[in-house]
């Protein structure tokens, strides 16, 4: 549903993310509540790892896994939460529903768009990455015979998305693998494989942005334009959980019709927050999945018992019921965080990183590390083998040394690290020196 000019006017990011280097606490709340109190040095990455109430006698590397929410989240949170426990109709009532300047989802979609380089229309607010998925693939008008290809390094919720989404109608499904474990990549042998696997019945490709099984990051700008210009009709979903606030590259910008993610990891968004991400024409070949609460003509239709006289929309395709409101209306901050700290230098920095984690545990011959060393073709996620450990000992053996890693949840599966804003050189020092000092 296109904005109405009134809302065009007043929904855009506040000038206290601007040129000074402070951000306030409290994120765009501050537009309702006043509450400017709590300047942040936006330019000092030791006062943005202050922002976070993790446990500091850990170092913690896989804050990928679900977000502690920094001060500015946790501070709009609290602020809704108090309206909607002193008044919840009308807080909802006007928050939710009002097609004014207070409408408190379209302040967030405004600044989800200016984030990821789109039209505040052009996004759907939902509840995960699995979330944002299914409703893309259950979506899509597949018909018996049609087939859609994926890769055997997505998640198990982008595989049985396809799965259940084909099986309802008849519909096939094909995976690629474009890499063998600890096979070197390049970016002409990842587009050459995608595009040789398309096969005459496919009508849509799935990838994932960043694996997070083995920290390669796919150049999704050039496997997207190799595609289309084989295939211009084919429809291209991209999971981008693991590279949304952990690259510099805007997400509606990669090439791909269609762009999930979960906001409660490298975003620093609420727990339970998402974005569904998509073109007009990419939205006009949707049928909605759940009953639409932010779609107003959909409404308007049911209580006038005609058929909906509107094109195919984002708001359209936006989850309905009752959300935990205070979540989902204080993603704003996380966003105006990113913004004020910058797309661009957030993904210098978490590069940085990661390279001196790679670069001090690939001189060890009983490591073997499954993310590329080179930036363009990883991210914010190093996955890693010790020799003679199954990577569960390796995770047990750092967590004894009070750092916090992970394993992949596929298989095979492979210990992790992920050094990010909430990290530095001395914790990332004191991760590689305690991988390095694991013993079989």
């Amino acid at each position: 549903m296109a904005l109405s000019a009134s809302r065009r006017r007043f929904l855009g990011l506040s000038a206290g993310a601007g040129a000074t280097g402070l951000l306030w606490s409290g994120g765009f709340t501050s537009a309702f509540s006043g509450d400017r109190s709590m300047p942040i040095d936006v330019t000092d990455w030791n006062a943005i790892r202050g922002l976070f109430e993790l446990d500091p006698a850990l170092d913690h590397f896989a804050s990928f896994f679900l977000v502690s929410h920094p001060r500015p989240v946790r501070d709009a949170i609290e602020s809704w939460r108090a309206r909607l426990d002193r008044n919840p109709y009308e807080t909802v009532e006007h928050h939710q529903f009002s097609e004014g300047a207070e409408n408190a989802a379209m302040q967030v979609a405004e600044r989800v768009a200016k984030y990821i380089g789109a039209k505040p229309e052009e996004i759907a607010l939902t509840a995960s990455t699995t979330q944002s998925l299914a409703l893309v693939y259950h979506g899509l008008p597949l018909r018996a015979g049609d087939e859609v290809l994926c890769t055997t390094h997505d998640h198990y919720s982008h595989h049985e998305s396809i799965r259940y989404a084909c099986e309802r109608v008849g519909a096939t499904s094909r995976q690629v693998q474009l890499y063998a474990p600890a096979e070197p990549v390049d970016v002409d042998r990842l587009v050459e494989r995608i595009v040789a696997a398309v096969g005459p019945k496919t009508r849509v490709v799935g990838l994932t942005w960043v694996h997070s099984s083995s920290g390669v990051r796919l150049p999704i700008p050039q496997m997207a334009a190799a595609l289309k210009a084989r295939h211009p009709e084919l429809l291209i979903v991209v999971d981008g959980v693991h590279g949304i606030g952990s690259t510099p590259d805007a997400a509606a910008r990669l090439g791909a019709d269609y762009f999930c993610a979960g906001c409660h990891k490298w975003m620093f968004a609420p727990r339970g927050t998402g974005i569904l991400w998509a073109h007009a024409d990419a939205w006009a070949k949707l049928r909605p999945v759940i009953p639409s609460f932010s779609d107003i003509e959909t409404y308007e239709a049911w209580l006038e018992q005609r058929t909906v006289a509107t094109p195919m929309n984002a708001l359209r395709m936006e989850p309905g019921g009752f959300h935990a409101f205070e979540h989902q209306w204080a993603m704003g901050a996380a966003f105006d965080l990113h913004l004020a700290i910058g797309r661009e230098r957030i993904g210098e920095r978490i590069a940085a990183l990661n390279t001196r984690l790679k670069e001090r545990l690939a001189d060890d011959r009983r490591i073997t590390l499954h993310t590329p060393r080179d930036p363009a073709l990883s991210a914010g996620v190093v996955a890693f083998e010790v020799a003679g450990m199954s990577p569960e000992a390796v995770v047990a053996g750092l967590m004894a040394r009070r750092i916090v890693a992970s394993t992949s949840p596929y298989s095979p599966t492979y210990a992790r690290l992920a050094p990010s804003l909430v990290n530095d050189e001395a914790s990332t020092d004191r991760a590689a020196a305690a991988v390095l000092g694991l013993h079989a």
